[in-house]
């Protein structure tokens, strides 16, 4: 079969878009120390990324669905429900530098960090139909980043981004499937009563998703 580059890599990447709740430290949780030298304030972050409240306009710039259709909630990954949701994730694979299939694991060279231009953004279903934007993301590989000369994972407004890696000392696979990564999510369209850079957000459900795909259907269990 002919290999069709957007489409394996929207399937890779669909099973560890929300790996960065298994092993989060939750600094999100944390205050920020506010905007560093050269990062946007949030109000600049959410006047870049308006236009994708429109999600057509998102699909039109290059940001894929997952092919899954996945809502991911905070019990798919064994966390309490209390924990809230996250939604369903558009991603561009040329911002997170995917070209080709796992091998064994999804890996990048993307670097990108600049929230102006999120490489990931998730939005939540609406009981019409319609998907709401409440977040964005970016998420880098470990190895890129310091191949890149960088020492220290990235931060964002002072709080680093959450650290993903397998342990494979224990059954399950807290990369899912991935290479280690950094990523980090800005609730700059839903409050989030957790703080604005944790994973899940409380404030979110994934009650009126219509799909009937499951998080374990084609996944590697989150």
């Amino acid at each position: 079969m002919k290999f069709r580059p957007a489409l394996l890599i929207a399937m890779f990447l669909a099973v560890g878009l929300a790996a960065g709740v298994a092993r989060s430290h939750d600094r999100g949780a944390a205050l920020a120390a506010g905007p560093e030298a050269g990062e946007p304030t949030l109000a600049e972050v959410r006047l870049a990324t308006e236009r994708f409240r429109d999600v057509k306009v998102a699909l039109a710039e290059g940001y894929i669905r997952d092919p899954f259709d996945v809502c991911e909630t905070g019990e798919m990954m064994g966390r309490p429900a209390a924990q809230g949701a996250m939604g369903i994730h558009f991603f561009r694979p040329d911002l997170l530098g995917i070209t080709a299939p796992p091998s064994p694991r999804v890996s990048g060279t993307g670097t990108h960090t600049d929230f102006r231009k999120p490489s990931i953004l998730i939005y939540e279903p609406q009981a019409d139909g319609t998907l709401e934007l409440v977040a964005v993301e970016n998420l880098v590989f470990a190895d890129a980043w310091r191949a890149a000369g960088h020492r220290e994972r990235p931060s964002f407004h002072g709080v680093p981004y959450d650290s993903m890696a397998d342990d494979p000392k224990t059954p399950l696979d807290e990369a899912h499937t991935f290479e280690p990564h950094f990523d980090r999510h800005v609730w700059i369209y839903r409050e989030n009563p957790n703080g604005v850079f944790t994973p899940l957000n409380p404030a979110v459900t994934c009650a009126n998703h219509r799909s009937a795909t499951t998080h374990g259907s084609g996944h590697s269990g989150h």
